[in-house]
């Protein structure tokens, strides 16, 4: 089994997990990067307020994203892009989360993914003073881009992955999660058969 992924990175209106207001994707293939993608998302309503502290990060205001689709209207959008790939985030229980609580916001079943995170990756795999996604990037050789920029932090947790496979000699996901010691894990029907079976 080759080396295939979908990275994802969501930003946020605020605070809550439901507010994704933009996302970045990044398809692998054979451990290369074949194609990306990102956009703006009008967060559902009722979630869609933009506190003064998020926009200070990601430099998002509620202006940008009026004329943005729904999370409802663009979620197969995002499907149709990772087309069954597992996915890949740094912290990516705070991704995952995301799009479960947009999806519950917005009256949507929860699809189902498994999940690997770039975050326990970098902590099994380099020795750094931090293991925030910039330092993590710059130790898998991947520096100088725009941090909370959605598509160039899929972008560094994508050349995370890829660089910790090489260094652990694994050739697929599975393999990497095995010698670095890291979990898979799922959310949707597939985490509830894992939880069922458990």
């Amino acid at each position: 089994m080759p080396l295939d992924f979908t990275a994802i990175d969501f930003e946020t209106a605020n605070n809550h997990a439901a507010s994704a207001c933009s996302v970045g994707l990044v398809k692998v293939r054979d451990g290369k990067v074949v194609d990306t993608a990102g956009w703006l998302i009008r967060p559902p309503f009722g979630y869609d307020d933009f506190s003064e502290w998020n926009t200070r990060i990601h430099g998002i205001v509620a202006s940008d994203v009026a004329d943005a689709a729904l999370w409802s209207d663009q979620l197969p959008d995002l499907l149709a892009f990772a087309d069954g790939d597992d996915l890949v985030a740094h912290n990516a229980g705070f991704d995952m989360g995301v799009i479960k609580a947009a999806c519950t916001a917005s009256l949507l079943d929860i699809p189902s993914f498994r999940y690997a995170c770039t975050l326990q990756l970098a902590r099994k795999t380099y020795t750094l003073d931090s293991y925030r996604l910039p330092v993590a990037a710059m130790a898998a050789g991947f520096e100088d881009f725009t941090h909370h920029d959605a598509i160039a932090d899929a972008e560094a947790c994508a050349a995370i992955m890829i660089h910790a496979a090489k260094r652990h000699e694994a050739s697929d996901l599975d393999q990497l999660a095995e010698v670095s010691g890291i979990r898979i894990n799922s959310i949707g029907s597939v985490a509830e058969a894992v939880a069922a079976s458990a």
